[in-house]
């Protein structure tokens, strides 16, 4: 059995987040001001939006800080599902101040719409709010992309990605690009068409974007806060590595559970050779623990069931 003490985070999430958080910080002071100015309920909606995502940063930061701490009497396993935890945070702030807010400002415009006012200004900020977007959104994007998988999708990524700030910044800001061309696009053709309603209407649309956004985030770190594996394919590589060692009679039930975006504990259901020696049982355990970890270096954990350990003293 073996028992790593957790690291910190990796600095890469955090890079990612503060990246993050100079881009929405501010966009969303740009944005308040031209919507003041304008009146546009789309632009307001982004704003709310853009400032929706800067608080969301800081609590992942929150969760990053208390991942790091090591374990203690109280928490044996480590606070890695922080990180889990609060990302689920964010999804429900994205929900209720990003989608919700944005809907009722837009229905609440339905009813009393503002005049339309000369749009530059909105297109100004629209356009460097995207490039500042497409920054953080980049860097995400290359976090992910350094643990993709041969021939993998980057949705495909998302969903198999354990580190919740990483792919909690690259939805977040995915939904904000569509905002914004969602935004622009409104105000364009309320223009176009001379029709007040169609900006609030955008306001409406950008508040269902982002209910999406939400639910998405909540689906994904919901699972890996109440105990998600590493995966199926990943859980049959192991099998086939522990049924190679001569040393194992059979090989039963394989378990993970994911602690924290590089910690994973994993237990197996093993029958070690009948008549083995206590010191030849002590190499053959380390020598699986090195292979496991030779496959996933996120497996800090590795317990055998005592079953198996008295069929090897028999």
């Amino acid at each position: 059995m073996s028992d790593n003490k957790n690291t910190a985070p990796a600095t890469d999430s955090r890079k990612v987040i503060y990246a993050a958080i100079v881009a929405n910080l501010g966009i969303a002071a740009a944005k308040f001001t031209v919507a003041a100015v304008t009146g546009s309920a789309a632009m307001l909606a982004e704003g709310i939006h853009s400032a929706v995502d800067t608080g969301n940063e800081l609590l992942l930061l929150v969760g990053e800080k208390i991942a790091g701490r090591k374990p203690d009497a109280r928490h044996p396993f480590g606070y890695g599902k922080a990180v889990y935890f609060w990302a689920l945070i964010v999804a429900l702030s994205v929900f209720t101040l990003g989608g919700g807010l944005s809907i009722y400002h837009g229905i609440h415009s339905l009813r009393e719409p503002a005049p339309l006012e000369d749009p530059f200004w909105n297109y100004v900020v629209l356009g460097v709010a995207f490039l500042f977007e497409g920054y953080s959104w980049n860097v995400s994007r290359r976090a992910l992309n350094s643990n993709r998988l041969p021939g993998a999708t980057l949705w495909q990524t998302v969903k198999a990605s354990k580190d919740a700030s990483v792919f909690t910044v690259f939805i977040e800001d995915s939904a904000a690009l569509i905002g914004i061309l969602v935004a622009a696009g409104g105000i364009w053709l309320g223009h176009l068409l001379d029709n007040p309603y169609i900006d609030p209407a955008a306001s409406i649309a950008i508040g269902l974007l982002l209910v999406g956004a939400a639910w998405t985030l909540a689906r994904e770190t919901g699972g890996l806060l109440v105990g998600e594996s590493v995966g199926v394919e990943q859980t049959g590589q192991l099998k086939e590595l522990f049924q190679a060692d001569p040393d194992l009679e059979t090989v039963g039930q394989l378990m993970t559970m994911q602690l924290g975006p590089d910690d994973v504990l994993l237990t197996a259901a093993v029958r070690f050779r009948r008549g083995m020696r206590i010191d030849e049982v002590d190499l053959a355990i380390a020598r699986l623990e090195r292979a496991v970890r030779a496959v996933d270096p996120a497996i800090r954990r590795v317990y055998f069931e005592a079953a198996a350990l008295r069929s090897a003293s028999r």
